[in-house]
């Protein structure tokens, strides 16, 4: 559990740091840019429909294991806008709480009763 936290830790710090530098030097103009990358169906864009996709995937499963409560909802919209970002802390936060129980962190408490 503690190469699994600290992979985290370093996910998030990264992303945190390399979004930094972006925005800075670029603003925070993402979607555009993401949508006309798609739009002229280069590797770049296929780069964004599947990252798309693995950020609807997240929310899925942050819905599902909240049991698509409105709380459950909620964490889908921020894991789908905050991608890696936001999974990374909700997942080392979760590791936490839970003890390093992994199904549980994994699969919520009221499955694994």
């Amino acid at each position: 559990m503690y190469a699994f936290r600290l992979l985290m830790i370093v996910i998030f710090v990264v992303i945190s740091g390399y979004t930094a530098v972006v925005a800075a030097e670029h603003g925070l103009g993402l979607i555009p840019i993401f949508l006309r990358d798609i739009a002229a169906l280069g590797w770049p864009g296929q780069f964004n429909v599947d990252f798309a996709c693995f950020l609807v995937l997240s929310a899925t499963w942050l819905a599902w294991r909240h049991q698509f409560s409105p709380a459950g909802l909620v964490l889908a919209v921020f894991g789908f806008f905050g991608g890696a970002l936001f999974l990374s802390a909700y997942l080392l936060y979760m590791s936490l709480r839970e003890k390093g129980d992994i199904t549980a962190v994994l699969l919520g408490n009221r499955r694994t009763a």
